[in-house]
């Protein structure tokens, strides 16, 4: 069965991202539908995939990731504005029976991804 997850690292701190705010999108011709948003636990995970099953279909999707709000709840001084406010990640799903694991590593000054198990 299919799922999505995704992993926050905090690169400049050494931590797992806690409470940063996810939201998930699908993507196609009309723009983007929000299908939902979800908090990282202290793990920097969500308790839950973000999607599975009948609900993950292949297609286009983003990921917001709200960081700019992290940092600064953690006391990071940054600029303003924020060179790093929200992430969007887009990315693809071809095999909607496949899992996707999309983790994102950030500080506040850069971050990166990739494709994980």
């Amino acid at each position: 069965m299919g799922r999505l997850t995704t992993h926050i690292l905090d690169t400049a701190s050494g931590c797992p991202g806690a409470g940063v705010v996810v939201s998930l999108f699908r993507v196609d011709g009309e723009g983007r539908t929000h299908l939902l948003a979800a908090t990282t636990n202290r793990d920097g995970r969500c308790d839950a995939p973000l999607l599975d099953g009948d609900a993950l279909k292949a297609g286009n999707y983003e990921l917001d990731f709200a960081v700019g709000d992290y940092f600064a709840a953690r006391g990071v001084k940054l600029p303003e504005p924020r060179f790093l406010d929200v992430v969007t990640l887009r990315f693809g799903i071809a095999d909607p029976a496949a899992h996707y694991h999309v983790p994102l590593l950030v500080s506040p000054w850069s971050y990166s991804t990739y494709r994980g198990s």
